[in-house]
C-alpha cells in the first residue's frame, strides 16, 4: 500500500506542544500521534530555533505561508505554454503573434501577450536568458506606457490630419503617402528618411547627409517625382523640424501635406511600421554614419519584396505595379 505524506495539522501541533511541555520525548510523542519522530523533531527545531518558544498557532501559520510559496505557478502558466512561448520567441515571433497563434497550435491553452512581455522583462523568472534580444526592437527595458516626451515645433501653415480627404483613411485609393525620419545615435550627422504609400505599402528609403529641413524636402520631392501625378495626392507627416519646408515639396510635387497632432504617432502608422521592420537590419543605437546608401537601398528592396498579410500576401512591389498599370 502506497503511503501518502500529509503535513502536520494545527491539532497535531497543539498536541506536540502540550506533550513537550510534559517533558515527553519525540519517540514517545510519535507513538501517540502516529508520526515519525524525525518529522516531529524537525518541526520543533524549525519553529523554535534561535531560543524562541515553540507556539503551535505561529508554527502552523508559517508552514502555510511556506506551502503557498511552493505552490506558485510555473512561469507562463504551465510547462507546455512556457516551452511554446520560448521556442516561438527565438524564431522572432512577437508576443502578440504568439498569443494569437497558440490557440491554433495548442487549442486547450491560451495566454495574454502582456503576460509574455512581463515574463520577458522579469529578470528573476527568465534567469538571465535575455529574451528581449528576440523582440523586434531589442529593448533591454520596457518603454513607459505613454512613451517619451518630445518637444513640439512650430511649422508654418499647418493643416491637421482631420482635414485630410476621407479616401486616405480607407486605403482604397493609391497616391497617399506617409513620411518620417529615423535616427541613429544622437551624435550622428545623418538621418534616414522614409516614405511609404498607404495602400500598396511601397516604401522609399533615403540616407540623408544631414538633418536639415531643406535636405528632407529635396529627398521627398525626388522620390515622389518618380511617380505619375495621380500617385502624388497627399503626404502625412509629424511635427518634426525636418518637415518645416513642406510647402516646397507641395510646389515641386503637387502633393498636399497634412500633419498629425502632437504625440499621436499612430496617426501615421504605416511609416512607423516600416521603421519597425528596418530596425531588424539597423538596430536601435547603431550609428547611421556607418551605414551606406547601398545598404539602405538593399533594405528597401527587401521590405518591398516581402509578402504582407495586409496585402493578401502580395508584395508591395507587386501591388504598386498593379496600381501603376491602372493609370
Amino acid at each position: 500500500m502506497d503511503k501518502k505524506y500529509n503535513h502536520l495539522s494545527l491539532e497535531e501541533r497543539e498536541r506536540l506542544y502540550a506533550l513537550r511541555e510534559q517533558d515527553r520525548s519525540f519517540r514517545q510523542i510519535s507513538k501517540e500521534l502516529g508520526r515519525s519522530y524525525t518529522t516531529l523533531s524537525r518541526e520543533y527545531r524549525r519553529h523554535a530555533k534561535y531560543g524562541k518558544r515553540y507556539l503551535p498557532c505561529k508554527a502552523h501559520q508559517k508552514a502555510q505561508e511556506t506551502a503557498s510559496r511552493q505552490r506558485t505557478k510555473a512561469p507562463l502558466k504551465n510547462p507546455a505554454v512556457f516551452l511554446y512561448v520560448r521556442e516561438k520567441l527565438r524564431k522572432g515571433w512577437s508576443p502578440e503573434i504568439i498569443a494569437g497563434r497558440i490557440k491554433l497550435d495548442l487549442p486547450k491553452e491560451k495566454i495574454c501577450h502582456e503576460t509574455i512581455y512581463r515574463y520577458i522583462y522579469c529578470i528573476k523568472k527568465t534567469r538571465g536568458m535575455k529574451l528581449w534580444r528576440y523582440l523586434t526592437l531589442h529593448r533591454k527595458k520596457r518603454m513607459k506606457k505613454n512613451g517619451r516626451k518630445v518637444k513640439s515645433v512650430r511649422i508654418p501653415e499647418v493643416v491637421r490630419i482631420d482635414k485630410r480627404p476621407k479616401e486616405v483613411k480607407d486605403r482604397k485609393i493609391a497616391g497617399h503617402w506617409e513620411t518620417d525620419n529615423m535616427g541613429g545615435k544622437i551624435s550622428d550627422r545623418r538621418a534616414l528618411s522614409g516614405l511609404v504609400e498607404r495602400k500598396t505599402r511601397a516604401a522609399c528609403l533615403e540616407l540623408l547627409t544631414n538633418k536639415r529641413a531643406g535636405t528632407k524636402a529635396k529627398s521627398i520631392s525626388q522620390a515622389l517625382n518618380d511617380y505619375p501625378l495621380k500617385m502624388r495626392k497627399t503626404v502625412t507627416a509629424d511635427n518634426g523640424t525636418e518637415n518645416t519646408e513642406h510647402q516646397k515639396v507641395t510646389k515641386r510635387t503637387n502633393a498636399r501635406f497634412y500633419f498629425c497632432y502632437p504625440y499621436h504617432s499612430w496617426e501615421k502608422g504605416s511609416i512607423e511600421n516600416v521603421f519597425k521592420r528596418v530596425r531588424r537590419y539597423i538596430p536601435k543605437g547603431t550609428s547611421l554614419d556607418t551605414i551606406t546608401q547601398r545598404q539602405v537601398k538593399a533594405i528597401e528592396y527587401k521590405l518591398n519584396s516581402t509578402p504582407m498579410k495586409c496585402l493578401d500576401y502580395f508584395t508591395p512591389y507587386e501591388k504598386m505595379k498593379q496600381e501603376l498599370a491602372k493609370l
